[in-house]
């Protein structure tokens, strides 16, 4: 009796006895909520920094995942739609069905852009709701912690003041962190520069960098090299200084570009763990920032 009695203590006193599981779809959103969830959530990330979050296949391990999570955290604006319905639909987990308690979408609390006025298959790759990657503004941030940490009291009310707390310190800290970055980016704005994808609206608006040419002349569709020669004719009118892609890109078109131009080439994180400096949120801009600038000389 006394080792029964035992046990039940250890297990209670145990942090992963009260734990909210989280089921966070991209590393941003999981490294949001550890922030302010810290020991009262058990965060697991379905994608990395280095996979493109269009494409995830509902594998085996991860509805298992899903099936057991009190809070789904997501981008929405159909980044998921591929294989986020499917992964519901296999978890048969009320906690995270449209409209429960525990379905939280990020790009509800931000004003999307881009948002096209038609969409069809012949467009390539477009969102009908709008461009779905929030993730690099940190106003974006900014704006999805606050409702985040709301939803994490109503899922834990015996934790609420916990994440109160924490979301205080995030804000103030946030806070900082932005007028320091804007600050330190401020010889960025107006620059002139080449995407690859058309995945960086809200860090080029954020920023003020000046967007002059897209690589993809359709969204996810790899460019021919006659739509890559047009590019480079257009930068031979309006030059611009660096072409920026993704972590988790094929490089194939901006090597091309960099071969024809000489233009500098600038490698983005794009999210947390896109590279060995971006481990959480605020050394994802710190990085991000860094090496603007480094392309921007």
């Amino acid at each position: 009796m006394k080792t029964l009695i035992f046990t039940v203590l250890i297990l209670l006193s145990s942090p992963s006895w009260a734990q909210l599981s989280v089921f966070a779809c991209e590393p941003e959103w999981a490294s949001l909520t550890e922030e302010l969830g810290g020991d009262d959530v058990s965060v697991f990330s379905a994608t990395s920094g280095l996979q493109d979050p269009h494409y995830i296949q509902a594998r085996p391990s991860l509805i298992a995942k899903a099936r057991k999570t009190d809070l789904l955290v997501c981008t929405g604006a159909e980044l998921e739609v591929g294989w986020l319905p499917l992964l519901q639909r296999k978890a048969g987990n009320p906690n995270i069905q449209i409209g429960a308690e525990g379905y939280f979408m990020a790009a509800d609390y931000v004003r999307l852009l881009e948002k096209p006025a038609t969409v069809d298959r012949s467009q390539g790759h477009v969102h009908a709701a709008g461009n779905p990657h929030i993730q690099t503004s940190p106003e974006n941030i900014f704006k999805v912690a606050e409702a985040l940490a709301e939803r994490l009291k109503q899922r834990d009310p015996e934790h609420a003041s916990n994440y109160e707390q924490r979301w205080q310190d995030f804000q103030q800290r946030w806070q900082t962190a932005m007028k320091q970055w804007q600050e330190k980016a401020a010889p960025l704005k107006g620059v002139p520069i080449v995407v690859q994808h058309k995945n960086w609206i809200y860090l080029t608006k954020w920023l003020g960098l000046n967007e002059v040419a897209v690589l993809e002349a359709k969204p996810a569709i790899p460019p021919t090299v006659k739509q890559l020669q047009s590019v480079v004719e257009k930068l031979k009118q309006t030059p611009a200084k660096m072409v920026i892609l993704a972590a988790y890109q094929s490089p194939r078109a901006t090597d091309w570009l960099v071969d024809k131009t000489g233009i500098k080439k600038v490698l983005l994180p794009f999210t947390v763990g896109g590279d060995n400096n971006s481990n959480n949120l605020f050394e994802l801009y710190d990085d991000t920032i860094n090496l603007l600038l480094d392309g921007a000389k």
